[in-house]
Formats: structure tokens, sequence, C-alpha cells
């Protein structure tokens, strides 16, 4: 199978990577959630030609994640903002950061913390589950297929 066929697989997992599977795409959408905005913006943080940049960001607005917005008509310009479908994405990248600070930093830690707003403190983001709150281990969980609709009323 080629990687540009990937988004037709019966998969969510393959079709969420065809749109964000990228590592460039991963890296803009860190910056987004780090509150970069400006196309010149990515391009400084990130060093990607801007060809890359372009094509990445059209992918990411073609597919809903990021929608366009003028900032300045002369010359036209445009800045980036996450969408809600975008915001869905925070888990993602936050789990991949906390991968990351676990397993890859060096002896100076991770390089960002998060404060929790409305309580003030430092957290380390954890997945659980939303109806007993206990963590979420590859180990104490079962796939099922499809979900099935119930039944109509008789």
């Amino acid at each position: 199978m080629r990687w540009k066929d990937i988004g037709d697989v019966d998969c969510s997992v393959a079709r969420t990577l065809s749109v964000i599977g990228d590592r460039w795409t991963l890296l803009v959408l860190r910056d987004a959630f780090l509150g970069v905005r400006r196309f010149e913006d990515f391009q400084a943080d990130l060093g990607v030609s801007r060809h890359l940049l372009a094509d990445r960001l059209a992918v990411l607005v073609d597919h809903g994640i990021l929608e366009r917005r003028p900032y300045s008509e002369r010359p036209v310009r445009n800045e980036y903002k996450l969408t809600a479908k975008g915001l869905d994405l925070y888990p993602v990248i936050i789990s991949i950061a906390g991968w990351g600070d676990r397993w890859m930093s060096g002896e100076d830690g991770p390089p960002l913390r998060l404060r929790h707003q409305p309580c003030g403190e430092i957290i380390t983001p954890a997945l659980t589950c939303p109806h007993c709150a206990d963590p979420i281990d590859p180990r104490r969980m079962t796939p099922l297929g499809r979900a099935t609709p119930p039944a109509p009323p008789a």
C-alpha cells in the first residue's frame, strides 16, 4: 500500500495519519497550540521551506483543522487559527509530548511545563476513563468492533 492511499483504509488511525501523520504537520500543530498564527512565525520557528510549510498549512485548512483568516489587505496576509476540529487534537499533541518528556528528555528534563489555569497547578496530563476516572492502561482495555446501533423500538 502506498502512503497516499492510507486515508482509504477502514481504520481511524490510518485515516488520521493520512492528514496529520507527517512530522512537519505535527510540529505545525504543536506551534499552533503554542499560539503561533502567522506563516512567517511558523517558518521562523520550524526552519522549514516556504513550499513545504504552505503545503502542510493547506492540508490542515482543507481538512478543517485550521482556518485561514486575513489580518492584512495590503499585502494580503493570513493567519491560521485552530478550529474546533483542530482543538480536538490537543490530547494527541499532549500525549506525544508526554511520551517525549518521559522517554526522550535529557538531563535538563522536559522543555515545557503545563499550568492548569482553573487551579493554577503545574500538571502532567493523563488519559483517564470518563466513567470511573482510572488511568487508561492498554493492558486493561478490550478493543471491540464497530458499535451496532440499538434496534428501533417495536
